[in-house]
């Protein structure tokens, strides 16, 4: 199995340590499924498991287990987690260094409108 090359912030890292540690699984580790979308370019689902599911690759970050399903592995690879909390919002965020830039993500990009004027069309009225 390939491991994908995830990092992890300290903040990130704090609060996963946090919910397994208040889980009633303090020895397990905490489960990141990502799907594409969202405004990070991705959503994100966790739980804290005693175990990894059939399929989750193991990363370990300083000790803690982080255990990651297969298309969160291929859609991770190469990408910072991070967890803001302010007071307005709060989760994980998602920096891909090869991710094109975007306003929100769950929009399609277009390529930009074009229109030519010929200033023969334009008239004083």
């Amino acid at each position: 199995m390939i491991q994908p090359q995830v990092t992890v912030t300290p903040a990130a890292e704090k609060f996963m340590r946090r919910m397994v540690r208040f889980s009633g699984h303090p020895t397990g580790g905490f489960r990141l499924s990502v799907s594409p979308g969202g405004c990070s370019g991705y959503n994100s689902e966790f739980t804290v498991e005693a175990a990894p599911a059939g399929g989750d690759a193991e990363l370990t970050v300083n000790g803690l287990r982080i255990f990651l399903p297969a298309e969160s592995r291929l859609l991770l690879d190469g990408v910072t987690v991070d967890f803001s909390e302010t007071p307005v919002k709060s989760g994980f965020e998602f920096i891909n260094p090869n991710a094109a830039a975007c306003g929100c993500s769950t929009a399609d990009a277009a390529a930009p409108a074009q229109a030519t004027i010929s200033l023969a069309s334009i008239k004083r009225m």
